[in-house]
């Protein structure tokens, strides 16, 4: 039984990593050509950037991911105190509003900080790249998912 039991392990295993490889390719290589490239992806690749504005884009890039990543922490921990609020009363109550509010100002100022963020890259962009940037944006703003 034991070994019957060991070499399911070793399946489900060997089965989940190969399906988790696949995954990787697939939205690394085969979906890449299928969406629209990110903004970043966007930027670095298709405005041919100077040496000096990608490295100040870059500076700009890091100061933002650790301001994002700030948010993203109060967005979790936002999350945690919505769920236990929920667990207390099962109802909506006030400690519920109260988390509700916060994660909402929460994602508020990571919005905020999110539009402040591309504007200050635009800045780098000369004219020409600005324009492009400039309906990039409005392409990713207006997109409905399809």
């Amino acid at each position: 039984m034991a070994l019957f039991s060991r070499g399911l392990v070793v399946t489900l295993v060997l089965s989940m990593a190969a399906a988790g490889v696949g995954t990787w390719i697939g939205a690394r290589y085969v979906d890449r050509d299928q969406r629209k490239p990110t903004l970043h992806e966007f930027v670095h690749e298709k405005l041919a950037l100077t040496s000096a504005q990608t490295a100040q884009l870059e500076g700009l890039e890091q100061d933002f991911a650790v301001r994002r990543r700030a948010r993203e922490a109060e967005l979790r921990a936002a999350n945690a105190a919505l769920a236990a609020a929920i667990q207390t009363r099962h109802e909506y109550s006030p400690e519920v509003q109260a988390a509700v509010e916060r994660f909402h100002h929460t994602m508020g100022e990571l919005q905020k900080e999110t539009i402040l963020h591309v504007l200050d890259m635009r800045k780098v962009l000369t004219p020409a790249q600005a324009a492009q940037y400039d309906g990039r944006i409005a392409e990713a703003l207006t997109e409905d998912g399809r």
